[in-house]
């Protein structure tokens, strides 16, 4: 089953392709997307769909930053009904629950994770692919600019995380990143994610409206329900968490969500899947920007993939893709060069 997100993830598309040079009709239809979804917000298209036009469009384009340019104008109602329901949250902390449960209905093919860290608190977002080896920049800054976006409404528009990571390398300019982002921007970092303060989560909110939030809840009670179970989404959750700790196994996971082992696995039976497949779909899903989107040591890929030894990793790699994770990056240079080069010869 493919992963769906709302077409409203594709706001502000027409104006920054425009701005590149590029005719956005024509890269929608390369895409497999009609143009007509620009116009139907609520509509769910593929994920897999999306990345393909944020990337070819970033490459044709010569704009690294084409994702994070589209979420600069962003406002919580491009998310629908769930926007509306955490615009009239009491704190940004509810507000934030209120994205990560139902995130399924705004874009199932992101993972968002609050967790403490030395630094203060950090928001985490994982993108999942569609499928191996397409690439996720784009769509990671675009939905990391969003999420800032966001919680400026409740902080302020000039207020400034402490700072913003990503996995993926650096642009040659960063200058759209500081811009949008703030001075502390990192890459080759070990996680996408904004870090704040605590204190930050519990700042009130003084124009939440209950009875708003109660209206905005009654359309959410009266949705479909999404295409994952909650099961599911709080184990690709928590496998997420637990991997790169080398400590990802059912009964680790299991006691993280509270429940038995065996619950777990009975539960994930009745929906076809098994603990050890998920982790497989993830790996599969992280190795596209461990390998290909950055240049991290492998070892370290290793460890964040959790694999007890790099040796381990190199087997399984070759056994996935049929080749090594240096030829892939090799591959890779060579596709990136020709990119540019077709790039220059439209110009």
């Amino acid at each position: 089953m493919p992963l769906l997100l709302r077409a409203a993830s594709l706001t502000n598309y027409r104006e920054v392709a425009r701005a590149g040079g590029l005719d956005p009709d024509r890269m929608l239809r390369e895409a497999g997307l009609s143009p007509s979804v620009l116009s139907e917000p609520d509509l769910l298209i593929p994920a897999e769909r999306v990345g393909a036009l944020l990337q070819a469009s970033a490459e044709r384009s010569g704009n690294e930053s084409f994702g994070l340019c589209m979420a600069e104008s962003r406002q919580l109602s491009n998310l629908g009904a769930v926007g509306l329901l955490i615009r009239d949250q009491a704190t940004l902390s509810d507000s934030l629950d209120v994205l990560m449960r139902y995130q399924a209905l705004v874009n199932a093919s992101l993972t968002l994770m609050l967790r403490e860290s030395a630094e203060g608190v950090v928001l985490s977002e994982q993108v999942r692919p569609g499928h191996a080896h397409q690439p996720t920049r784009q769509r990671v800054e675009m939905a990391l600019g969003v999420m800032l976006r966001l919680m400026r409404v409740f902080l302020g528009a000039g207020w400034q995380p402490r700072r913003v990571c990503f996995e993926h390398p650096a642009p040659r300019d960063r200058s759209v990143h500081h811009r949008l982002l703030g001075r502390r921007v990192d890459f080759d970092a070990d996680c996408n994610g904004i870090v704040c303060a605590k204190a930050d989560l519990d700042v009130r909110n003084p124009f939440a409206d209950p009875a708003m939030a109660r209206y905005a809840q009654r359309l959410l009670d009266a949705a479909p329900p999404p295409m994952q179970s909650v099961l599911l989404e709080d184990v690709r959750r928590t496998i997420l968490l637990l991997l790169p700790s080398g400590r990802c196994a059912i009964e680790q996971l299991a006691e993280h969500l509270g429940m038995a082992s065996r619950t777990v696995q009975r539960g994930l039976a009745d929906e076809g899947q098994s603990f050890s497949s998920i982790v497989q779909e993830i790996r599969l899903d992280l190795v596209t920007r461990h390998v290909i989107e950055s240049d991290r040591p492998l070892t370290e890929v290793a460890m964040l993939l959790g694999f007890s030894a790099p040796s381990a990793f190199s087997r399984w790699y070759q056994a996935q893709f049929g080749c090594s994770a240096k030829e892939s990056r090799a591959a890779r240079t060579q596709l990136s060069r020709s990119a540019k080069s077709a790039a220059r010869e439209v110009k």
